[in-house]
């Protein structure tokens, strides 16, 4: 799903930090002194009949080192992907174990491959255009602290944070450095060479006006690529890792930031009030299923997987919305025609009562065994087929019959009704939309054809 903002021109920071989580097992790859691809600086000039000083002992290097994966000609070392992989559990908020683990792995290597391509096309186009795009040191640190901020910390007292969880500075700098300057180069290079056509946003208006009679959905996502997860099937079982992590109380927004390859993961995969028609169908059928706060399965589409959480969902214009109370009985499906009698009375004693939606919680406080509450907004289609009919034919204030449900018995108020106007995009929300899904395709080709092109060699 790709909306305005999907190729920010500042990294998303969010509450970064509120995530943190001890890594309480073993990494599967070993941390250990990275290997630089640079060469080494040239040792400082000594004075004459000055003795050189013993340079100190250097610390022993783990035997198990060695390289994780060759990215043209550039080296990702097993301690460069164990750092990312600890950054990445750190800021997501998922408890790793050893299930989870291979997908932590995975997740980091594919990012670590990424950035380096990402870098290395910079600093060709540095050299061929003589002009600066990498973030210096200062910005990145800019960044950190800005970052640092939003979490009520100090720069050093983040970076504290991460250094406790064995995360060295450089990892996360090296992490900002990529995306901070990647996302500069497309908006520099792409971001004034996008238009967006009369043509287009009429277009756009016409889908959206023929389904503004239906619902909208608040949603957020994330999209795990296919071809970066190696596979469906491997898109599909880390779709389902995450749900089982998601569930178990990790937050959506810090996983869909580091796992997610939606446009969208930058703002933790909010993807706004969206309309049928505006995700792939596959995503469409099961937003119609859900509920508010309610998180798909695994949704397979052509090109990966996605998981959807349902924020909200409001009318499409046109539709009619109660406001509706009720005060009930419970009684079970098994209950005895004597039982049911005398709920009924209770609750016609209620009806009598009440004068409508302001009393009807007094009058049914005055019943032993009767309960009240406030049902809230909704829209008459969808509500349980026992209620709608009275929800269409009562007025405002009005209270129906005891209506029996499979938990017991109702009556229900009328509150309020209406008719719902739905939400309309303005021609520059509509202009801004596009404009982001346009930026979000060129940069998934742009890497697409980087990847195509490059040597990669995994180990």
């Amino acid at each position: 799903m790709m909306h305005a903002g999907d190729v920010p021109g500042r990294l998303a920071r969010g509450a970064v930090l509120a995530a943190l989580v001890a890594i309480s097992v073993p990494l599967s790859v070993h941390a250990a002194p990275a290997r630089s691809t640079k060469p080494a600086a040239p040792p400082a000039a000594t004075p004459a009949n000055t003795p050189a000083t013993a340079p100190p002992a250097a610390a022993p290097r783990p035997l198990s080192e060695s390289v994780a994966a060759v990215v043209n000609d550039e080296i990702i070392s097993t301690y460069d992907l164990a750092q990312r992989m600890r950054l990445l559990i750190a800021t997501s908020g998922i408890q790793p174990n050893e299930q989870n683990l291979p997908q932590f792995q995975r997740q980091a290597l594919i990012s670590l491959i990424d950035e380096h391509l990402q870098l290395h096309e910079l600093r060709r186009v540095e050299k061929q255009q003589k002009i600066t795009i990498i973030a210096t040191d200062d910005e990145v640190r800019e960044e950190v602290a800005a970052m640092a901020r939003e979490n009520n910390m100090s720069a050093d007292q983040f970076l504290g944070v991460l250094q406790a969880q064995g995360i060295g500075r450089e990892t996360l700098y090296q992490q900002f450095r990529a995306q901070m300057s990647w996302q500069r180069w497309l908006q520099g290079r792409y971001g004034t060479r996008l238009r967006i056509g009369d043509d287009q946003v009429k277009a756009t208006e016409a889908r959206l006006a023929a389904a503004a009679s239906k619902p909208q959905y608040q949603v957020s996502e994330v999209f795990i690529d296919a071809n970066r997860a190696g596979g469906m099937a491997q898109a599909t079982q880390g779709a389902q890792q995450l749900i089982t992590q998601l569930q178990q109380g990790a937050p959506f927004g810090a996983v869909a930031r580091q796992f997610s390859s939606a446009p969208t993961a930058a703002s933790g995969g909010d993807a706004g009030w969206i309309s049928p028609g505006e995700m792939p169908a596959e995503v469409d059928a099961a937003l119609d299923q859900l509920r508010p706060g309610q998180l798909s399965a695994p949704i397979p589409v052509r090109d990966g997987v996605y998981i959807i959480y349902l924020r909200d969902k409001r009318a499409g214009a046109g539709a009619t919305v109660v406001n509706l109370k009720q005060a009930a009985v419970q009684l079970p499906t098994t209950a005895s025609a004597a039982e049911v009698a005398a709920a009924r009375d209770k609750l016609m004693s209620v009806r009598a009562a009440a004068t409508g939606c302001a009393d009807l919680q007094a009058a049914a406080g005055k019943q032993p065994g009767v309960i009240a509450g406030d049902l809230g907004e909704a829209e008459i289609a969808d509500l349980a087929p026992e209620f709608r009919q009275a929800a269409q034919t009562l007025q405002e204030n009005q209270i129906s019959e005891p209506i029996r449900t499979r938990v017991g018995l109702h009556l229900v108020a009328v509150c309020g009704k209406r008719a719902s106007s739905g939400a309309q995009l303005t021609r520059e929300q509509i202009e801004s939309r596009l404009f982001g899904q346009q930026l979000a395709m060129i940069a998934r080709r742009y890497m697409r054809d980087l990847r195509n092109s490059a040597t990669i060699e995994t180990r």
